[in-house]
């Protein structure tokens, strides 16, 4: 038996050929190759710099599927079924909304897949594939599985090994599909799975893909703790609210962390309310507290701003791009307010019929990406798409790029971080380029 795992692209530019330069490993994809049974032929395929070989024999196909990706997975799915080949979904989008995706598969899961995967694979090898499976959110890597990273070989991932520690948030911003899949609960895998799994790797940067590693405080102690001997650099997603403790950000920078993807979302505090950013409401003071301790730790900060919010305009945006440039985040990214379906967000857009593209933005052939899929109180939706562009092309320009660099407590504190900065930071000048303007899908 074999099964071929899919990890979908975007889409396709206009004009030409896109590459994403800028891909990791499918981490997750490389899990479930490792809870499949050593019988079982395992193969992976990137469509995001790759092309599929769709009449290669196979008899399960596997895609995870974001709302990003959709429409692309259900024309990998179309040509896999069309040829006579089993087809199951997963991921985040499915499990939001499975109704949707039922008609494009002939089967999808629902939930975590670790869970129950033994049981697809062994109901696909009697080609009786249940119309649904359903796993309810846990630890990840159940036994301590090892990912199948020998299915990344050749394709060309940035030089990061991913990894997970812990799943879950506490928080419930308003716009966020995280709380929605795991219910503000936390699921922590075992310390010394994680350190047998670092120790494997032949790379020592990581990037903990964990939705918060700082939403569970007494856990990232732990991790740090354990790091420390082992002389390793990481990266992670955390929440602004970790720098309140100053003694957990030393022990960060001790355990060798250079820095996070951390979301501000506004420098607006009527804005924060409005999405309930819990984390960066308490003593609200334009941050300069927060940004003070990410500096003396020396935290490469990847700013993450969301843009949109009722209480938003053409000049909030600027200002928020100024107060970017002003701190120099060694990268920064202004997204635009995105209605994910499954969402409170979503829903009370879609109430108020404020929603574009038939309430379905992910499918609809004429959404781009990066454009805005909502109508905004104080803009136009092609005034919001081209306002958050200016701000990605202005933080994104050489003469910015050389500023933020000539940063002494982040950027340049240490040769590797030199390096860090100059090889994300032209990656990402690369993508407000490529990806912007993106169609949906190949089809």
């Amino acid at each position: 038996m074999k099964i071929t795992f899919i990890k979908p692209n975007i889409g396709r530019r206009e004009h030409s050929l896109y590459i994403d330069h800028g891909r990791m490993e499918p981490l997750m994809l490389a899990v479930l190759a490792g809870m499949t049974p050593p019988d079982v032929e395992c193969e992976l395929f990137d469509d995001r710099m790759e092309t599929i070989p769709f009449d290669e024999p196979t008899d399960l196909v596997a895609i995870s599927v974001e709302s990003y990706t959709a429409r692309r997975s259900y024309e990998i799915s179309e040509e896999y079924r069309q040829r006579g080949v089993q087809v199951i979904l997963g991921g985040m989008h499915p499990t939001l909304i499975p109704e949707e995706a039922q008609e494009h598969a002939d089967s999808i899961f629902i939930g975590d897949a670790e869970t129950v995967w033994a049981q697809v694979v062994e109901d696909a090898r009697r080609r009786k594939l249940q119309k649904v499976y359903r796993g309810p959110p846990g630890i990840g890597q159940i036994g301590g599985v090892l990912p199948r990273r020998d299915l990344f070989k050749g394709k060309g991932y940035l030089p990061v090994t991913l990894l997970q520690y812990i799943r879950g948030c506490r928080f419930t911003c308003q716009f966020c599909a995280v709380t929605q899949y795991f219910d503000r609960t936390h699921y922590v895998r075992q310390i010394d799975e994680v350190l047998r799994e670092i120790e494997a790797q032949d790379r020592r940067l990581f990037f903990f893909v964990d939705d918060n590693i700082a939403s569970h405080p007494k856990a990232l102690k732990e991790l740090c703790h354990a790091l420390i001997p082992m002389r390793i650099s990481w990266v992670s997603q955390a929440s602004l609210d970790v720098t309140k403790d100053e003694g957990l950000m030393k022990l960060m920078a001790d355990s060798g962390c250079l820095g996070n993807v951390t979301g501000f979302e506004s420098i607006t505090l009527d804005s924060l309310k409005e999405t309930k950013k819990s984390p960066n409401i308490s003593a609200f003071s334009n941050y300069e507290h927060e940004i003070k301790v990410l500096r003396a730790n020396g935290m490469q900060t990847w700013a993450a701003f969301t843009l949109g919010y009722d209480n938003d305009t053409y000049d909030s945006i600027m200002a928020t791009l100024d107060f970017a440039l002003e701190n120099r985040f060694t990268l920064a990214a202004f997204n635009i307010l995105m209605p994910y379906p499954g969402t409170p967000h979503y829903e009370e857009l879609r109430q108020q019929g404020r929603l574009l593209y038939d309430d379905k933005w992910w499918l609809h052939p004429d959404y781009r990406f990066n454009d805005a899929a909502f109508v905004p109180k104080n803009m136009t939706p092609d005034e919001l798409t081209n306002a958050c562009h200016a701000a990605r092309q202005k933080f994104n320009s050489i003469p910015s790029m050389f500023h933020r660099f000539s940063d002494l407590k982040t950027n340049l504190r240490t040769l590797q971080r030199v390096a860090v900065y100059w090889k994300y930071s032209s990656i990402f000048r690369s993508e407000v380029y490529q990806k912007h303007g993106m169609r949906f899908g190949l089809k």
